[in-house]
């Protein structure tokens, strides 16, 4: 698998708030990875936390990263993903969003974020969250001006089991108000034999001030966020077959539907 990746001018140490995979793809697609990387650059270490504890999903979406490098590739199209570990700042917040930065997640105490005050908050905004939300914006503008109306789709993943119950869907889709593309993903998945395809489940996708609302709600592009569970994508295999699905998947939806790619606003749950 191979494809043009770019980042963001590096810091003191070298490291990347986001990776921009494929920028002169076709941008009729974009898509977005939030929690692609557990990375935390060095002068944090590990935030306190044995190293263990990063790899684990609290870190990052397990396996969503590397489905969307082969989406990106199989629909020769761009796609930006975080840098960084959702637990040094969380890209998939809004910019004053209490859990902005976690102290606790999943039962783990994150040391290093329990004394986090505001003027910290705000730096990891400027050198972390910033630079990502600038590049997501920057590739849909680069679309737009071409001509193009983008389906946003954003690629998360999430646990088997959550507080000892285990999670029956394959995957899920998330979406606010606007139904075009989540309902279009959502049948198509649901034709394949043996899925279990949850509609806002495992979570529910209206959260004011997320990506999806930011690049979706706000701008009236078609989007939808994917949720994939990560003992189904946690191997190369597995990866690149949710991936070929996916890629199939919304090939067939822009060949039938022209008329999702349209600006059209249909605001959000969350804003009254």
């Amino acid at each position: 698998m191979s494809q043009a990746v770019a980042s963001s001018p590096g810091m003191a140490d070298g490291f990347r708030p986001f990776e921009l995979v494929n920028p002169a793809g076709r941008g009729h697609v974009i898509l977005l990875c939030d929690h692609a990387s557990n990375a935390i650059p060095e002068a944090y270490g590990t935030l306190g936390l044995p190293r263990a504890e990063l790899d684990r999903h609290i870190g990052w979406d397990i396996g969503a990263g590397e489905v969307t490098r082969r989406l990106a590739e199989a629909l020769d199209c761009p796609a930006v993903l975080s840098g960084f570990s959702r637990l040094l700042i969380d890209p998939n917040r809004g910019a004053d969003d209490p859990t902005l930065v976690m102290k606790l997640s999943d039962g783990a105490v994150i040391p290093g974020n329990r004394d986090v005050d505001a003027e910290e908050v705000a730096a990891r905004r400027a050198a972390f969250w910033q630079p990502y939300q600038d590049a997501i914006a920057g590739v849909i503008d680069a679309a737009t001006a071409s001509g193009e109306v983008p389906l946003i789709i954003s690629i998360h993943s999430f646990t088997p089991v959550w507080r000892g119950r285990p999670r029956p869907w394959h995957a899920g889709i998330l979406w606010d108000k606007d139904p075009r593309l989540a309902h279009a993903l959502i049948g198509a998945l649901r034709q394949e034999q043996g899925l279990v395809i949850g509609d806002n489940e495992p979570y529910v996708g209206r959260l004011k001030g997320d990506t999806m609302y930011r690049n979706g709600t706000q701008r009236g592009l078609p989007h939808a966020l994917v949720e994939i569970r990560q003992d189904l994508i946690d191997t190369h295999h597995g990866a690149a077959e949710w991936a070929g699905r996916l890629a199939s998947i919304i090939a067939q939806l822009l060949a039938a539907h022209p008329d999702l790619a349209a600006v059209e606003h249909f605001g959000s749950t969350t804003d009254s």
